[in-house]
């Protein structure tokens, strides 16, 4: 398995396609990189290079809580890190929920890395901000604070963290229980700036200074709401809007297996980056 050793923490990531224009595609939630590899392949087919990996704290990737202001700066920085460290000066970045957040957030932290930007379901609003702020950090902050780390790693994802890799659990549970609560709570309150902000993850200013070409594939729950991605392709200067699936459904969250097809989704993002990432240069 390839593993990177970045910035103290091992990576796991896979790179899909030997040739062509470097893809950096990343997925939503804490998942793996597994929910993206049907696209990946597709995209791979197409001429790219697509460069999958899991964030540190997914996956197959190691176990790191760092006090640092923002759970998805560290995410932003890890990936840009893996890119340079393949020889990756830049790339197409393509990433859906939190993969589109940390997309964003590479290209304002890191300015060049972008050539051009693929918003999968991007999140914005109080209903999401407040879902989300539950889901990532509220439920671990109650579990250490009922029970110590000892409870967290009874929570769904901490637990499916230390099945994969048991050595994971003697990581989690030498953390004092205060410092990782204080963590979580920063790491909470950073998220929550989304209140007051058009998505989580980026100010208006910020979109606006983002002058790439884009595209925005909305969602189409309450989590991932259309109109939220109508507003981000109002606000960035050179984004074009793709509905893929235009029919809102009233609920918390559609899963990413119920919502779009993979093959749609490769087929749109290659489609894209043909058109306008990469405008007079050669794509398989």
């Amino acid at each position: 398995m390839p593993y990177a050793p970045i910035r103290g923490t091992a990576l796991y990531y896979e790179v899909l396609g030997q040739h062509g224009p470097w893809v950096m595609l990343s997925p939503g939630g804490r998942r793996s990189l597994d929910e993206m590899r049907d696209i990946a392949r597709v995209v791979a087919e197409g001429g790219c290079r697509v460069l999958l990996h899991d964030r540190r704290n997914t996956g197959r990737s190691g176990v790191s809580i760092e006090d640092t202001p923002g759970e998805f700066d560290v995410w932003a920085d890890d990936a840009v890190a893996l890119m340079r460290g393949l020889g990756a000066e830049h790339a197409i970045l393509a990433g859906s929920s939190s993969g589109c957040r940390m997309s964003i957030l590479m290209a304002l932290r890191h300015p060049g890395i972008a050539r051009a930007l693929f918003l999968m379901r991007p999140t914005g609003g109080e209903f999401a901000v407040r879902r989300l702020a539950r889901r990532y950090y509220t439920i671990f902050i109650e579990a250490a604070e009922r029970g110590g780390m000892a409870e967290v790693i009874r929570t769904d994802h901490f637990r499916d963290l230390v099945a994969a890799e048991p050595s994971r659990a003697e990581t989690l549970l030498a953390i004092p229980p205060e410092r990782f609560i204080r963590i979580m709570r920063q790491w909470r309150d950073s998220l929550e700036q989304g209140l007051h902000t058009p998505i989580l993850g980026a100010t208006e200013a910020e979109l606006r200074g983002l002058n790439l070409p884009t595209c925005i594939v909305p969602g189409n729950d309450n989590t991932h709401s259309r109109a939220t991605g109508q507003r981000l392709a109002s606000i960035m200067p050179d984004a074009e809007l793709e509905e893929l699936d235009a029919v809102h459904q009233d609920v918390d969250i559609v899963p990413m297996t119920a919502w779009v097809d993979a093959g749609t989704l490769g087929r749109a993002l290659l489609g894209f980056i043909r058109r306008r990432a990469l405008a007079g240069e050669a794509v398989a």
